[in-house]
C-alpha cells in the first residue's frame, strides 16, 4: 500500500470532515464533533496550514492531521507551542501506520518552523512511540492545575522546556458550541449514536491523574 502525504487543499475540505466524521465517530463519545472542530480550526489566526497534510492513498483522501499554536502560561507570560488534533484516519486504513506517517512527518516540520514543543491530549499508549512523555515529567498542567494521564509532551529541541513549568493553553478555538455542532451533523450523512467500549477507555484515560 503507498501512501502520499500532501498539503491540504480548499477541496480537500468537505471530505477531510468526512474522513474525520468516520473516524472518530462513536469513539469518544455517541456520536462525533471532530469534524465540527476541524472545520471551525481551520478559520482560526492560530491555525497552521504549514502543517496541515492528508495522507493519499490510490487517488483517495484517508488521513489527516491539523496543528494550531498554543502556549504555556507561566504567571502573566506565555510560551508558544504547538498543539495538533484532530489526527483521523479512515476506520478501515487504521492500524496501518498512516496516523503514525502523518505524525512522524510532521513534527521534522513543526521543528523547520521554529517550534520547540508539541503539547497534546491524547492516549500515552499510542503517543508515548513518537516520544511524547506525562505532561507532569514538566511540570506542565491543565487549567485545574492537574496533570491528566492524556496530557503529553514532546520537546522537539532538548531542553526546550526547562525552566518553564505552568498551565497549558490549547486555546479557545477547541471549544465547541454543542448546539453548533449538532446543527453541522445534519449536513452528513445520518449515523447511529452508539455506546462503546473505546468512550470507557477514553473516560479512564481523560479521569486518570498523575
Amino acid at each position: 500500500m503507498e501512501i502520499t502525504l500532501r498539503l491540504e487543499r480548499e477541496e480537500d475540505f468537505r471530505r477531510v470532515e468526512e474522513i474525520t466524521r468516520e473516524a472518530f465517530w462513536n469513539h469518544h463519545v455517541p456520536g462525533c464533533d471532530e469534524h465540527f472542530l476541524i472545520r471551525n480550526l481551520r478559520g482560526s489566526e492560530r491555525f497552521i496550514p504549514a502543517l496541515d497534510f492528508v495522507a493519499v492513498c490510490g487517488g483517495k483522501l484517508i488521513g489527516s492531521i491539523v496543528y494550531m499554536e498554543a502556549s504555556i502560561r507561566v504567571g502573566e507570560n506565555e510560551h508558544r507551542v504547538l498543539t495538533f488534533g484532530p489526527l483521523s484516519v479512515l476506520p478501515e486504513y487504521q492500524r496501518k501506520g498512516i496516523g503514525s506517517a502523518l505524525v512522524r512527518h510532521t513534527l521534522p516540520l513543526a521543528k523547520e518552523l521554529g517550534y520547540g514543543a508539541v503539547i497534546i491530549y491524547g492516549d500515552p499508549a499510542y503517543y508515548t512511540r513518537f516520544g511524547f512523555k506525562a505532561s507532569k515529567e514538566f511540570s506542565i498542567a491543565n487549567n485545574e492545575k492537574k496533570y491528566p494521564a492524556a496530557l503529553l509532551v514532546l520537546e522537539l529541541v532538548p531542553s526546550a522546556l526547562a525552566g518553564i513549568e505552568g498551565i497549558f493553553e490549547e486555546g479557545a478555538d477547541y471549544a465547541i458550541d454543542p448546539k453548533e455542532a449538532e446543527e453541522f451533523d445534519k449536513s452528513f450523512n445520518a449515523k447511529e449514536k452508539l455506546v462503546t467500549e473505546s468512550q470507557e477507555k477514553f473516560k479512564k484515560i481523560a479521569g486518570t491523574y498523575l
